[in-house]
This record gives C-alpha cells, sequence and structure tokens, in this order.
C-alpha cells in the first residue's frame, strides 16, 4: 500500500462492498459447512473436499483482508459534482485521437476498478497522468511500452449531475 488515497467513483466502492458482502456472507459459511462435514468422514490428509476447502477459505480470508483494507482507504469522489467539467480530472470520459486520426474513448476511474476492455483506466496509469488537467484541444504525449505517442483530446464527458 502506498501513502496516495485511494480514489474510487460510488459504483467502485459498491462494487467492492458487495464483493466483501458475498464473500463474507455467502460464500465462505458455505465453505466452513463443507470443511465441518468432510473433517468428519475421518481421514484428513487424502480427504480433496477438507484440502481444497481449507485453500480455497485462505484465499477468501485473504481477499476479504484485502478488500477491507481498500475499502478503509478508498476516497469516494462523485464526478458528476465535478465542478470544472472542462478539463480532464477523476471520472472524466475523455475522447482522445492520434496522429493517424484513431480514437480512443477512456474513463478515469479508481485503480481498484480499472478494465481496459472497457476504457476504464486507473487514476494512477501513465496514460491517465498525462490526461489529467487537459482540456479538449491539448496534445499530450503518453509513454507506451511501444514507444511515446501524442494524443490530441477530443471531448470530455462527466456523467449528469
Amino acid at each position: 500500500m502506498t501513502d496516495r488515497p485511494n480514489y474510487i467513483t460510488p459504483a467502485g466502492f459498491a462494487a467492492l462492498r458487495a464483493e466483501y458482502q458475498h464473500l463474507l456472507s455467502d460464500e465462505r459459511p458455505k465453505l466452513v459447512e463443507v470443511i465441518s462435514w468432510a473433517a468428519g468422514n475421518g481421514d484428513r490428509s487424502e480427504n480433496g473436499d477438507y484440502i481444497y476447502g481449507r485453500q480455497r477459505l485462505r484465499q477468501i480470508d485473504r481477499r476479504l483482508g484485502w478488500l477491507a483494507k481498500r475499502m478503509k482507504a478508498a476516497k469516494v469522489v462523485d464526478p458528476a459534482a465535478a465542478p470544472d467539467r472542462t478539463r480532464v480530472f477523476f471520472g472524466a470520459t475523455v475522447t482522445i485521437a492520434d496522429e493517424d486520426d484513431n480514437q480512443l474513448i477512456l474513463t478515469l476511474v479508481g485503480d481498484d476498478e480499472t478494465d481496459a476492455r472497457q476504457g476504464l483506466i486507473g487514476w494512477g496509469s501513465p496514460f491517465a497522468r498525462a490526461l489529467r488537467g487537459s482540456a479538449v484541444g491539448d496534445v499530450r504525449r503518453v509513454a507506451l511500452p511501444a514507444g511515446e505517442k501524442e494524443y490530441e483530446v477530443i471531448a470530455i464527458a462527466y456523467p449528469p449531475a
């Protein structure tokens, strides 16, 4: 964990909380029941249900601990309440174009809610850092694995207030 704030959208925080609740109140109790049943069957050294159940229980407990830490450190920011909608800040959906006029639509979200397939990029990513504070018409240089590339900001949108 770093000392940076864990910015997250309200939807992202709700997703973390829903996963936490599901693991804690649904999956974990069912697994404990299976482990108890398997333990009652005798020899645990070759009992697949017991061994797998204990491994899965450790995975769930680690995930619950991680989710609890992330939710505790979360700073929920509602992009719909952005005061300046003319610049790229947290929660903005940005349309950018490269030199060949290939367009990308990206939304800057919390690092815990990134999904590149849906165009959701983490606030702390190099791409997002390059776009922060830019306005329509600004050209920004982004360091990519294949080398640096320039993108022009075409449009900026925020969720409705």
